[in-house]
């Protein structure tokens, strides 16, 4: 197979009639509310329709075009469809504002955004904005108004080096970075997840995964939907995760894995005890981030395992605890294996003894180390190298390797806050912030979340004249919610005298807090956790 549009076809072929994507039902939802499947025959027909479409408004080989189509069946069916033409796609996070899209779609340089008909009028602000014209369509509109690209395709045909989608990835540098995924990548995803083995066994046109992750991110969107794509399965698409309606949804759709992040686990062990959560279908869950803690809770009350994996978007492949002991007391996320190696050095590169923390670097086996890793960040050579120092890609999380190989995450190097699987860049926080008049000096960290993992907090030096109330900590996550997608702006805001600081001024962020102490329990601090919610609008 040389692109994922051909193994979609030789799937489809073998498993016409089966099961390709799953929609749960869900009253409250404007689109399919009482749930819908589409088997891999009516996929195939949505893909040529589609194809067809964009081949007839002259979209062809080397372009780019824009999702925000949200976690929806049509995603699945434009992603194939364009993936056939050699087209990459640019997923947009829905949470995204004005600002945020805009630096998307310019620094794309994408040719064209579907998005849905309630975010039409926000794209053609974008699209207004854009030195370079931007066309753009709703989806509904999209088989009878399609617009012709501004630009004319490349010549070429789709391959194994193609381009097939620019996902957008937090980085130090506060704006994301475009990491570059071609099909080698598509393909090693997808096959390297059905083929993990022990005790992970992907079944040949059996296995329906419910997975509640966006389809911006690439563990839906690439890793899950690839396993499903290249194995005959079914990938189950909730909108979003509905601790309440969690249980239902999976026994409803007969899921057979599930997919969670850190997140998950309490807030569903917090829901009241209910019929439904024995009474499924579930094999295991596959993951990352489970608390050590509620690990043995959570496999004894809902009776199946969770394993725990890791990867980034630049690397593709996972690693994953699929063999016994699974040591889930501790932060274990499996060995080494195939031809994903891994190595734990020091600062400059240098291995280290087993049992000692330092950075996690990883690379493939043989010739071409970067084999099946993103193909580079769009425009950012330097960035691209840097990571790449040494001949390893370096992930930029601390770890330790036991005498068995086994992997234990510890803790992120890079200056990036987790927050509910969202990777929020202080630096991006830092600058959508300091455009106010009364912040002198702003430093944002990680806070400590027993639900979240950790959450954004905002450490601030007024400006002379500016007094610290209440009053003006919450103008200032206001001020923050009003640029940026609901979940990066702080959820902590506490005022300081000063900051730490080199002799250049660079802020030293681990000297603001001592070792052993909690950020959140300062006193004079501000919480505004509970005001972060994707429906609150704010007025610019």
């Amino acid at each position: 197979m040389n692109t994922l549009y051909e193994a979609f076809c030789k799937t489809a072929e073998t498993y016409p009639e089966h099961a390709f994507l799953c929609v749960p039902p869900l009253k409250k939802r404007n689109y399919y509310p009482d749930g819908i499947e589409f088997t891999y025959r009516q996929v195939a027909d949505q893909v040529d329709r589609i194809m067809q479409t964009y081949t007839n408004a002259g979209y062809g080989f080397g372009q780019r075009v824009g999702f925000l189509l949200e976690n929806r069946p049509e995603y699945v069916f434009h992603l194939i469809a364009l993936n056939a033409l050699g087209i990459s796609c640019v997923p947009i996070n829905p949470d995204y504002r004005h600002e945020e899209i805009l630096y998307q779609m310019s620094h794309s340089d994408a040719d064209l955004v579907v998005t849905l008909d309630d975010r039409l009028e926000d794209i053609k602000a974008v699209a207004e904005a854009r030195e370079r014209p931007l066309r753009v369509v709703s989806d509904n509109d999209f088989f009878e108004n399609l617009p012709s690209p501004d630009n004319l395709p490349g010549a070429g045909t789709a391959g194994l080096m193609t381009e097939a989608s620019l996902l957008y990835t937090s980085g130090t540098t506060g704006r994301p970075k475009g990491c570059i995924l071609n099909n080698d990548y598509h393909l090693i995803a997808a096959n390297w997840y059905a083929d993990m083995s022990g005790l992970i066994q992907i079944r040949p046109g059996k296995e329906r995964l419910y997975n509640p992750l966006p389809l911006f991110h690439m563990n839906a969107a690439i890793v899950s939907l690839g396993c499903m794509l290249v194995t005959g399965g079914c990938l189950i698409i909730p909108d979003r995760f509905h601790p309440s309606g969690w249980w239902q949804d999976v026994n409803e759709t007969k899921a057979t894995i599930i997919h969670y992040l850190g997140v998950v686990p309490p807030m569903l062990l917090n829901q009241p005890d209910n019929e439904l959560e024995r009474s499924h279908s579930v094999r295991f869950g596959i993951g990352g981030g489970v608390d050590p803690d509620l690990h043995g809770v959570f496999e004894d009350r809902y009776g199946f395992p969770l394993y725990e994996v890791w990867g980034m978007t630049e690397t593709g492949r996972i690693f994953n605890v699929n063999s016994e002991p699974r040591q889930i007391d501790t932060r274990a996320f499996g060995r080494p294996y195939g031809d994903f190696d891994a190595k734990i050095a020091d600062e400059n590169g240098h291995e280290l003894p087993r049992g000692e923390q330092g950075e996690l670097l990883v690379r493939a086996v043989g010739e071409n180390p970067r084999k099946g890793f993103f193909a580079g960040y769009l425009n950012n050579e330097d960035a691209t190298e840097e990571a790449w120092a040494g001949g390893w890609f370096h992930t930029g999380d601390t770890v330790v390797q036991d005498e068995t190989g086994m992997l234990y995450f510890v803790d992120r190097k890079k200056n990036i806050i987790r927050r509910s699987g969202e990777n929020i860049a202080a630096a991006e926080v830092e600058a959508a912030m300091q455009a106010h008049e009364a912040i002198a000096q702003i430093a944002v960290i990680a806070a400590p979340d027993d639900i979240r993992e950790e959450e954004v907090m905002a450490c601030i030096v007024l400006m002379e004249g500016f007094d610290n109330t209440q009053e003006l900590a919450r103008e200032l996550f206001e001020f923050a919610f009003a640029k940026l997608a609901y979940f990066k702006p702080p959820g902590w805001v506490l005022f300081v005298d000063s900051l730490p600081t080199t002799s250049t001024q660079k802020i030293q962020k681990a000297q603001i807090f001592d070792v052993d102490v909690n950020p959140t329990e300062a006193p004079g601090i501000y919480d505004f956790r509970k005001l972060k919610k994707k429906q609150r609008a704010i007025a610019i």
